[in-house]
């Protein structure tokens, strides 16, 4: 592999977060979700790597037949269900759990000759107003769901629109929603995710439901993953390909956003928005070059990066840079970049490198 951009997964940092996320809710099992190639981690590594969960959160067929031929045994949910009658046989065939949402769900499994049996995960809308039946309807879809064959209601859930946001009202609104409700309806219940796992620890409940947090990632606004005794598993690295002793007033970069306030050194690295890197990351935003911060400017090019060299002198062409991890939280790069942790892990390319760590 010639280009020096690449990946580090570090194995131990996502049993260390496991743990953590045990140690915070000790009575409930844990549902990790894995959808999104594991956030850009790697579904089948991190499944791997994550045997002590006792279920896999998936968004489609194809990440969960990726799973199975991989070996995996764990109980597989899929996050979104069925989206036709053709998924119905490989469900089966790969002994997968459902959330069922909505009507159109319902009456496929009503039509549905199945051969087998398939555990349901019913998905009530508390308030988020994306997925789920409304309260008002539970009851007669429970009731519906009791009359098709082969068919186990296993476990009641919602999902909350707001639980990074300690202070927000909804919350509690929909916890006490989904209380009501499930005081009357038997089984298993689950509605934290990363960010109710953190601060309601109230909405355990049976289940929760990991994902950001798995990878050292913070789910609450303005807190990295530090905060919350969590490691970072990805770094994102590369090196310094050339450097440029540019004058006063030169600019750099496409569209010549960016200008040499005096005589300077500009340091180019081998990594872009091709690479995973946002290209709307402002200048000023944090680069690690040996350790210290030197801060990017212009744009993003698609396969490099320019940064200002002014405070680290001594950086030669073959440098170590990191882009994020480690001391350098993704959870900052995201506010440079006016985006989300979950848009930049997502979006690392499978070109790079991918090295585990152990």
């Amino acid at each position: 592999m010639t280009r020096p951009s690449r990946v580090i997964i570090d194995i131990k940092a996502l049993e260390h977060n496991f743990s953590r996320i045990k140690e915070l809710a000790p009575h409930s099992k844990v549902m990790a979700i894995i959808k999104a190639d594991a956030y850009g981690h790697g579904i089948v590594r991190v499944a791997k790597t994550l045997r002590d969960a006792d279920a896999f959160g998936v968004a489609c067929l194809e990440e969960a037949e990726q799973l199975r031929q991989s070996s995996i045994k764990t109980p597989i949910v899929l996050l979104e269900g069925p989206y036709k009658s053709d998924d119905l046989p490989s469900i089966i065939k790969f002994k997968l759990d459902i959330v069922i949402h909505n009507e159109y769900q319902i009456e496929l499994l009503e039509k549905a000759e199945i051969k087998g049996s398939i555990n349901v995960w019913l998905k009530i809308d508390t308030g988020m107003h994306r997925l789920g039946f409304p309260i008002e309807k539970a009851y007669a879809i429970i009731d519906r769901l009791s009359l098709c064959k082969n068919i186990n209601l296993r476990v009641l859930m919602t999902h909350l629109a707001t639980a990074n946001e300690k202070k927000n009202d909804l919350t509690q609104q929909q916890l006490e929603a989904f209380k009501k409700i499930s005081e009357i309806i038997d089984g298993e219940k689950t509605v934290a995710n990363s960010a109710a796992l953190i601060n309601f620890p109230e909405a355990h409940f049976d289940w929760v439901r990991p994902g950001l947090m798995l990878y050292g990632v913070s789910p609450i606004v303005g807190s990295s993953g530090i905060n919350h005794g969590l490691k970072s598993v990805m770094t994102l690295e590369s090196e310094i390909i050339s450097i440029q002793y540019l004058s006063k007033g030169e600019p750099v970069g496409y569209g010549a956003t960016w200008r040499c306030p005096e005589n300077m050194p500009v340091g180019i690295i081998a990594a872009g928005y091709g690479d995973g890197f946002p290209r709307h990351a402002k200048s000023g935003t944090p680069i690690l070059v040996n350790n210290i911060r030197c801060p990017l400017i212009g744009r993003a090019s698609m396969d490099m990066l320019t940064i200002d060299l002014r405070n680290q002198s001594n950086a030669k062409i073959g440098d170590r840079v990191v882009l994020w991890g480690g001391s350098l939280p993704i959870e900052e790069i995201a506010s440079y970049a006016e985006t989300i942790p979950y848009e930049l892990l997502c979006g690392v390319h499978k070109r790079l490198q991918f090295v585990e760590y152990n």
